[in-house]
């Protein structure tokens, strides 16, 4: 299952939507060895996750 990031609009997810997408990916794969294209997915999520914390970073300052 790979994760679904949103459709690009320009403005990041919000923090909290980007970590509970994080949090159900990686309870989905609970107790299984990791694949190459599950560490792929997730690389994305993080990377998704550090654009909406470093928005809200930005706009908190």
């Amino acid at each position: 299952m790979s994760p679904t990031p949103p459709p690009s609009t320009g403005a990041p997810v919000p923090a909290a939507d980007a970590n509970e997408s994080i949090r159900r990916f990686v309870c989905a794969r609970g107790g299984r060895a990791w694949t190459a294209q599950d560490m792929a997915d997730y690389a994305v999520l993080l990377e998704i996750w550090t654009l909406a914390v470093r928005a809200e970073v930005i706009e908190a300052a």
